[in-house]
């Protein structure tokens, strides 16, 4: 089996080469470099030594991937007929796709080291790593640590550096400083430029030896993220802390849960972005509590529950990460509910039976009632299940009229299960419609008792007749919105 030696050619001029490198370089072998755009190639030509380079194929390919898996697939190829040295820029270990697709599919590979480009950077800026360091790919941030130093790789155009300007102000506030590196290693080529963050798309300097540099963010300066929300509750919970939080429990929470679920639904429902903000925060609050309170006792940790949540969703979008298609929102729902039956493998009654007895009853009916319709025990329209409401409504109106005391609760329950199907049927959720109605209510009370009061007359004086009378007139209000 024929050898690919892997070479390493540093950051910058040919100085940076190791005597090992020169050494494999003047080996009367096949050699193919990634790419001619490199300050050691002009050692190379003066040293006579021949080579071939992969440049024509960032030209033909549509993507960087295309590239990289093109030139691996000629390397294995060609060193099925002769060993093959392979020079890439840098350290072959620091940002080099093609190595790895290279170590992954072929065994008897030797590898040169090379100076990476990031101890050229952390030279030139006088940076310790052991401060932290992150390097960032800059075609595909995912998340940006801003309490660390952060190298940031393939910024080559000013359209990358539009695109990176725009995630990055996610993490940091505009005024937030940048070093712009370019050609660091380079003899006389070397630019160093530091500019703020809203302004880093403004500058007209980038290319492929382009690098952005971004230190640490003071303590006092930076945006908190989940990880700091956590680290302060834990300290808020530890011996040291605050004596409110150290004493709750799941139990003593558990109104504030439901409240902080409540008042983000109110700030939906108002359109209020800036309230919906607020409200996001103190109910992803109540999750981190209770998730650090069964850290606390050794049974799970936040960690775990982020883990387990993104499972189930890949888990659960089998036509978005696996093979299955779908087209509707009702393809998708299908397919969710199939793997979900599949996961626990429960009968349709224990699925109902599993639907949390906590939520409201209203909720709590739309979803028994979805579990029976996947089986089939559904009406196809609405119009039967409105024959069903007023069946049930003239069976409780019976009851009242026999004086049946004890039936009214039953059946004014099977009135509401009724009403909840016809809501299901219309894709009316029956939560939110009854609360629009309560709000509804609450703003037309709110008119007669206004209105009774500039007439200079208490509610309490008013007959039912003049309520009422006030009534339809806040029905007729515009101004009210009711």
């Amino acid at each position: 089996m024929n050898k690919i030696t892997v070479v390493g050619l540093g950051p910058g001029d040919s100085k940076y080469l190791t005597m090992e490198a020169i050494e494999v370089l003047n080996q009367p072998a096949r050699l193919l470099l990634r790419t001619e755009k490199h300050p050691t190639v002009e050692y190379l030509r003066e040293k006579g030594i021949d080579f071939m380079t992969f440049d024509d194929l960032y030209e033909t390919c549509q993507t960087f991937d295309e590239v990289y898996e093109k030139i691996a697939y000629y390397l294995l190829e060609e060193v099925k007929l002769t060993p093959v040295i392979y020079a890439v820029p840098g350290n072959p270990f620091v940002a080099e796709r093609t190595v790895e697709l290279l170590k992954e599919r072929y065994e008897n590979i030797e590898y040169i080291y090379g100076v990476s480009f990031i101890d050229v950077v952390l030279t030139v800026l006088r940076i310790d790593p052991v401060n932290g360091l992150a390097v960032v790919d800059g075609l595909n941030i995912k998340k940006i640590s801003n309490d660390t130093n952060n190298i940031i790789i393939q910024v080559y155009n000013k359209m990358v550096a539009a695109d990176v300007k725009y995630k990055l102000s996610e993490y940091y506030e505009d005024e937030q400083e940048i070093y712009i590196v370019k050609s660091a290693g380079i003899k006389n080529q070397e630019f160093i430029k530091k500019v703020c963050l809203w302004e880093l798309d403004h500058e007209d300097i980038f290319d492929h030896l382009t690098t952005l540099v971004i230190e640490p963010v003071e303590e006092g300066k930076r945006r908190k993220s989940y990880d700091d929300l956590i680290e302060v509750m834990r300290v808020l919970r530890s011996e040291d802390g605050c004596p409110w939080d150290r004493k709750q429990t799941h139990e003593t929470l558990r109104t504030n849960l439901i409240e902080e679920a409540y008042e983000v639904l109110e700030a939906i429902d108002n359109g209020d972005s800036e309230l919906l903000e607020e409200e996001l925060g103190d109910l992803l609050l109540q999750v981190v509590f209770h998730g650090l309170i069964e850290e606390e006792m050794g049974y799970f940790n936040l960690v775990d529950v982020t883990h387990h949540i993104t499972e189930k969703l890949i888990r659960r979008h089998p036509h978005v990460f696996g093979e299955l298609a779908a087209e509707t929102a009702e393809d998708v729902e299908i397919i969710w509910n199939g793997v979900k039956k599949n996961e626990k493998n429960q009968t349709y009654a224990e699925r109902m039976e599993s639907v949390s007895k906590s939520s409201p009853s209203l909720i709590r009916a739309y979803k028994i009632q979805n579990i029976a319709r996947e089986i089939g025990f559904d009406w196809d329209d609405v119009y039967p299940a409105i024959d069903k409401v007023k069946e049930e409504l003239a069976e409780i109106i019976a009851e009242i009229e026999a004086l049946r005391i004890g039936q009214y609760e039953n059946e004014l329950g099977d009135l509401l299960f009724a009403v909840v199907n016809v809501a299901r049927l219309l894709k009316i959720d029956p939560e939110i419609a009854l609360d629009k109605t309560n709000q509804k209510f609450t703003k037309r009370f709110k008119y007669i008792e206004e209105s009774a009061l500039a007439k200079q007359k208490g509610l309490d004086k008013m007959s039912l007749q003049e309520m009422d009378f006030l009534w339809e007139e806040a029905k007729k209000t515009k101004n009210n919105d009711i």
